[in-house]
């Protein structure tokens, strides 16, 4: 089994923290999703995941390296006098990880949420963009997890496939009884998508108001790309492809 180890930067203590996963998917929407939400809400670095199979890069913010899979957090929720904080952990990445290693990673990560007594997990995934009518979709590894998808208006995947992290999270959420939601937006593959992006924030936004999680910079991040496009400019898509599952 592929041997991942998982680095503790700052100690963190919720009662029932939700966590958000951002892996690269179609369009980059998921990671820059997940990327998206833990800039903007200033979120902290209070772990990390390393494997000697990763790609041999650091990611550096603010002067600091750290591994490619890194794990933010921050509070939400809180009280006026500052007590009875949840805690919000976002978990991402630039890379797609190999095959062989999406059900370690799946179960490396569910065990740290189960040891961090985080009960609901999101994950993010791009799917294809089809048409002007494609909309989100979801799938619950449990009863109660899709009874959240249904009190925020996401409609329910019925027959399909949801691969990689997410898809072994799914399953893994079921045999727990740990609430795994898979949130599926449709993206461009073509390009990176951050319009794909918003789009698969706007659950988010309606089951984290606290947040007031604004995704008009993606929008207008958008506009600037498709107009680069539109002028010819170099492609933006050449790449991707290779990024994704090089």
């Amino acid at each position: 089994m592929t041997g991942f180890a998982v680095h503790r930067y700052k100690d963190i203590s919720w009662s029932d923290p939700i966590a958000v996963v951002g892996f690269p998917s179609i369009g980059l929407a998921s990671s820059i999703a997940a990327n998206f939400l833990a800039r903007s809400l200033e979120l902290e670095v209070v772990g990390a995941i390393s494997s000697p199979e990763f790609p041999p890069y650091a990611v550096v913010q603010n002067g600091v390296p750290y591994p490619p899979i890194r794990l933010y957090a921050g509070e939400r929720n809180c009280d006026e006098d500052g007590m009875n904080c949840d805690g919000l952990i976002v978990v991402t990445s630039e890379f797609m990880p190999k095959i062989e290693q999406h059900h370690p990673l799946a179960v490396t990560l569910l065990d740290w949420f189960a040891e961090n007594n985080v009960k609901t997990v999101i994950c993010l995934e791009g799917i294809p963009f089809f048409d002007t009518d494609s909309g989100i979709l979801g799938v619950g590894s449990t009863p109660s997890a899709s009874e959240i998808m249904k009190k925020y208006s996401i409609e329910r995947l019925e027959d399909s496939l949801v691969r990689g992290t997410s898809g072994v999270m799914l399953y893994e959420g079921a045999m727990r009884n740990m609430d795994v939601l898979a949130i599926l937006g449709p993206a461009r593959t073509d390009m990176p998508d951050p319009r794909g992006a918003a789009k698969l924030m706007e659950p988010l936004a309606r089951m984290l108001p606290e947040l007031k999680i604004d995704t008009e910079p993606l929008y207008k991040e958008a506009e600037e790309i498709e107009k680069r496009m539109d002028s010819n400019s170099p492609s933006l898509g050449t790449g991707n492809k290779d990024f994704l599952y090089g």
